[in-house]
């Protein structure tokens, strides 16, 4: 039996990349995508390569979406057994919709994705979070940062975390707050702390999954701009590389280069 990785954000950049080195390995890559013709597009380019993917429509900020494609993939695969939380939003400007927007893809969209997936995921299954090196703690202030840092922080506490910010934005306080004016620094200070929820929540899962951050550095992507000092095979190296991690590896950690990063 193949195993089964989704990818999503997998249309373009570190995304696309990762799929490719994923099937090279032996993977059959469910390839999720907002636009559904960009990933038709992109699937046919690593279909050429004699890679073994598929693509499907997902907008991680919609939970239908996420329903739907995940039950594409226990209709045809029947489980999985890596999830590449890849897609991320970068957006312009700093307001209520900017925050709300942002954490609602790079935040909420990791979760729900990763909590749908899950009844799915077969032993020794990988769930990769890929997160940013603006994601570290010190984005926010210290009192903040020891509440996302909190060892036994619950899912309920850090989601009311993400709306404070959400609202102090909205109130104008943010700054005041200890909030940066970067809702994509914040998701992914929350989707560092989600990782080590649910790492937590894993522990004693008996099918041996492992969940972990990884910062990909700076890459050149659309996201990231031309003048990035990292190619995306660079920036898919420690992402492919946790989502194959064996058995017995690390699992609650924020990594890049393959080594422990500082939260």
């Amino acid at each position: 039996m193949a195993r089964i990785a989704v990818v999503s954000g997998a249309n373009r950049g570190i995304g696309l990349e990762v799929a490719r080195e994923l099937g090279r390995a032996g993977l059959y890559v469910v390839m999720g995508s907002r636009d559904a013709a960009a990933g038709d597009e992109a699937r046919q380019k690593l279909a050429a390569e004699g890679l073994p993917v598929e693509s499907r429509e997902l907008d991680v900020a919609r939970e239908e979406s996420v329903r739907a494609l995940v039950d594409e993939v226990r209709a045809a695969h029947g489980g999985v057994d890596v999830l590449v939380n890849n897609a991320g939003t970068s957006m312009d400007g700093f307001d209520e919709r900017v925050a709300r927007q942002t954490v609602d893809v790079n935040f909420y969209g990791a979760m729900r994705l990763a909590d749908a997936l899950l009844p799915l995921m077969r032993p020794g299954g990988r769930i990769v979070n890929v997160s940013s090196g603006l994601g570290q703690i010190s984005g926010v202030s210290r009192e903040l940062g020891a509440k996302f840092m909190k060892p036994d922080l619950g899912r309920d506490e850090l989601i009311a975390l993400v709306e404070a910010f959400v609202s102090d934005v909205v109130a104008g306080r943010h700054t005041a707050e200890g909030w940066p004016s970067s809702a994509y620094r914040v998701s992914k200070i929350a989707m560092n702390a989600l990782t080590r929820i649910q790492a937590r929540e894993l522990s004693a899962d008996p099918r041996g999954i492992l969940a972990n951050a990884i910062d990909p550095g700076w890459v050149q992507t659309r996201m990231g701009g031309s003048s990035a000092p990292r190619t995306v095979e660079q920036g898919a190296e420690t992402i492919v590389w946790a989502a194959l991690l064996p058995a017995g590896g690390p699992t609650g950690g924020f990594f890049r280069d393959k080594a422990p990063a500082a939260w």
